[in-house]
Parts: C-alpha cells; sequence; structure tokens
C-alpha cells in the first residue's frame, strides 16, 4: 500500500514539475487541450471566448485553442472561430491578452476539416474539399448549424494539384494572423492535410509525462 501511495506521490509530483518545451519554460504539465466549442458567433470569437480560457489560464500554462478555420471552406461545426479576416485577429487579440494577463503561453490549432465538413458549411453549398472523392463512412455523423446531428451525405471534391498551393497559403496567412493576434505560436496537425497523407489519426502531445 506505502509503495503504490508513493507511486501516486511521484507521478503527482511530475505533473507539476517544470518543464521546458523548445523555447517556453512552463511551471507545469497540465495542458489545455483543443475542444470545440461552437461559441464563435458567425465565426467571430467572442467575449465569453476570453473568459473561458483566462478561466484555465495559470501562470507558467499551457493552452492549444479549439480549432480555429484557416478559410471559408475549413469549418465542419456551427459557430467555429476563425483567424482568416481582420476582425477574426482582433477578436482573437483580447482573448490572447486575458490568457497572458494569467501568465499563460497561448497556442493556436489552425484547422481545416476537408472532407469531414459539410455543404451547409460551404460558401455557397459546395461540396467539401479534400484530397480525395471518397466520402466518410456512412455510420459518420455531422453537427448542424441548428444543432442536430445530420449524415455526410455530401461527397466531397477532390482537389486538383494546381489547388494546393492556396491551401498552403490559407494556413501561412493564418499562421501569420495568429501571431499578429498575440499567440506565441501555431499548431496545426488537422484533417485535411492529415487525409493528404493518410495518416487518420493525431498522436497526443506529452510534455515528459
Amino acid at each position: 500500500m506505502a509503495e503504490k501511495e508513493n507511486s501516486t506521490q511521484g507521478e503527482d509530483n511530475i505533473m507539476f514539475s517544470p518543464y521546458k518545451m523548445g523555447n517556453f519554460n512552463l511551471s507545469h504539465r497540465i495542458v489545455l487541450a483543443p475542444m470545440t466549442r461552437c461559441r464563435a458567433l458567425e465565426g467571430i470569437p467572442q467575449p465569453s471566448m476570453g473568459e473561458y480560457y483566462s478561466q484555465r489560464a495559470t501562470q507558467g500554462g499551457f493552452l492549444i485553442s479549439e480549432g480555429t478555420s484557416i478559410s471559408p471552406t475549413a469549418a465542419g461545426y456551427p459557430h467555429v472561430p476563425g483567424i482568416y479576416k481582420e476582425e477574426h485577429v482582433e477578436a482573437w487579440r483580447n482573448i490572447v491578452d486575458a490568457v497572458h494577463d494569467k501568465g499563460s503561453i497561448f497556442f493556436c490549432q489552425l484547422w481545416h476539416v476537408g472532407r469531414a465538413s459539410h455543404s451547409v458549411y460551404q460558401p455557397e453549398g459546395a461540396a467539401p474539399i479534400s484530397s480525395t472523392s471518397k466520402p466518410l463512412s456512412a455510420s459518420s455523423k455531422v453537427l448542424l448549424p441548428d444543432g442536430s446531428i445530420g449524415d455526410y451525405h455530401s461527397e466531397p471534391r477532390k482537389l486538383s494539384t494546381s489547388e494546393i498551393p492556396e491551401i498552403v497559403e490559407h494556413y501561412r496567412q493564418s499562421a501569420i494572423n495568429a501571431i499578429q493576434a498575440g499567440v506565441e505560436i501555431y499548431f496545426r496537425p488537422i484533417s485535411l492535410i492529415k487525409d493528404m497523407y493518410l495518416v487518420y489519426y493525431v498522436s497526443w502531445l506529452f510534455l515528459g509525462c
């Protein structure tokens, strides 16, 4: 019993011990992972998001934002935030400032959901873009703007090779926008890129735990 307690105490000590992550010095190893909240009305980050993130910020802590759309074709959920317009940047800046006031580091997760989108989220109801024309499995479901759960009946449109540089440019510009909003760096493993390389799972990030 005593041995088990000592083991648990050792794990606790590791969780709350400092960690150097590149150029960043964390005071502990508990990270806020990205969680889609659907609170950015019409894609604009709201003041309530600043409260949400600042409540979870600590001195020397590390937060990763929810998936943040890089372009009008990137979303696959209702009311997810964007980072491709100046008004997005201004709204994110207030949120990042609130996190920094608590002493935390803030990364922005740049997002394009690829074929996991739905025509209802696409400009003029177009098909979602992807690296393939193959839709998601019939068992997959999508959260629709009215809050109901629907089917992925939209067959994705396979990108041509000549279109790929435009997607890369969207990521590049969104990274610049995120840095202008004040985040320390950007984070981008998400769905369209994963599909392009046939990688279907993103590894969890463990900070030496």
